[in-house]
């Protein structure tokens, strides 16, 4: 086995403080795969829950990073999509079992294999086992299905959070049929939230806001909002009632459903996005079974969407609007992200990393 040296940032022990530089190895690609230099890598709040280890499930060396654009620097032997030079994406998974149903499908998301689909980081990796590690680094190995081509019009430091944050919230708008003249409303806008208000807007919706944040008015109403509502204001959350048909929650800790669900016309749809956890209070299911309303939730989307959605991106003129960083700054970026101080996603330029001695 030939391996391939890399450094990165991760989270090294149990107890999360913060991140540190770390030097690992990467296995040399396969026939089938590509080497990539990592140019640009966004931060995503699942990165965060993920190195805090909210949801029991993270093995630890980790080094997160989910949301990656670079540069093709080999390509294996039986890869034909892709060359040195390519400007490509990596989104939040890098295998699946290629089999199930939902794989045949292109939903690789919701790979029903033996060990389902295998993460960007904190994987494991298919068939052993081993743990991931992601983008904050300067270098990663993906089979070539796995591997995004970005568009020539995305600028290429912003385009890393559609990889994500883009796809999230595109997957549920596609898969529910949003379409031009729906009354969609957009809880939350942050990350994920600012790309949902201009791909349900891109699509013909017309888009509302949803937020606690009056600060947050004037970026929404710019993003193309026809309206914003402030959800700590009752009077207006009430004339509000059987208003739309599709409601996507991008709140990414848990909160009460209940504000939301009356929103919702007869058999309108409310998608969760984001937020893994358990509501704060159960479900008023009268309110759902009265106007035959549909609660759900949403995972990131398959690689054929991702690229359909970086396409789409292109296309439409949609591009994330990102604060860059350098990789030494992550753990500051990740403190003003708990206290929500980001508009709208941090992006961190390798290069930075790269210079470190």
């Amino acid at each position: 086995m030939t391996l391939i040296k890399s450094k990165g940032y991760g989270a090294k022990g149990s107890v999360f403080s913060s991140l540190n530089r770390m030097e690992f190895e990467r296995e040399a690609p396969k026939a089938n795969e590509v080497l990539i230099d990592i140019l640009y890598c966004g931060v995503c709040h699942s990165d965060l829950h993920q190195v805090k280890n909210d949801w029991g499930n993270t093995v630890y060396p980790c080094v997160p990073g989910h949301e990656i654009v670079g540069r093709v620097i080999e390509a294996g032997g039986s890869v034909t999509r892709f060359k040195a030079g390519d400007i490509v994406g990596v989104g939040c998974m890098i295998d699946s079992c290629g089999k199930c149903e939902s794989c045949r499908q292109d939903e690789e998301q919701y790979c029903e294999g033996l060990k389902g689909w295998t993460a960007t980081y904190n994987g494991p990796m298919k068939p052993d086992g081993t743990n991931t590690y992601g983008g904050y680094s300067v270098n990663i190995v993906v089979k070539e299905d796995f591997v995004l081509r970005i568009p020539e019009a995305l600028d290429i430091k912003k385009a890393a959070p559609i990889l994500c944050a883009g796809i999230t919230t595109y997957s549920p708008m596609k898969h529910w049929n949003v379409k031009a003249g729906d009354k969609v409303a957009v809880v939350g806008l942050g990350g994920l939230g600012h790309m949902a208000v201009q791909l349900a807007k891109a699509l013909g919706a017309d888009v509302t806001v949803i937020t606690t944040s009056e600060e947050k008015r004037s970026a929404a109403i710019e993003l193309g909002a026809s309206q914003v509502l402030i959800s700590e204001d009752e009077k207006s959350m009430k004339e509000h009632e059987l208003a739309f048909r599709f409601i996507l929650i991008t709140i990414p800790d848990p909160f009460d459903i209940n504000l939301y669900v009356t929103l919702l016309k007869k058999d309108g749809v409310l998608v969760t996005v984001g937020m893994l956890a358990p509501y704060k209070k159960g479900t008023d299911n009268n309110e759902v079974a009265f106007h035959r309303r549909t609660i759900t939730g949403s995972l990131i989307g398959g690689i054929k969407e991702t690229q359909e959605v970086l396409d789409f991106c292109a296309e439409h003129k949609i591009e994330p609007q990102v604060e860059m960083i350098k990789m030494q700054d992550i753990n500051d970026a990740f403190d003003r992200m708990q206290k929500e101080e980001v508009r709208f996603r941090y992006v961190i330029d390798m290069q930075s990393l790269k210079e470190e001695a």
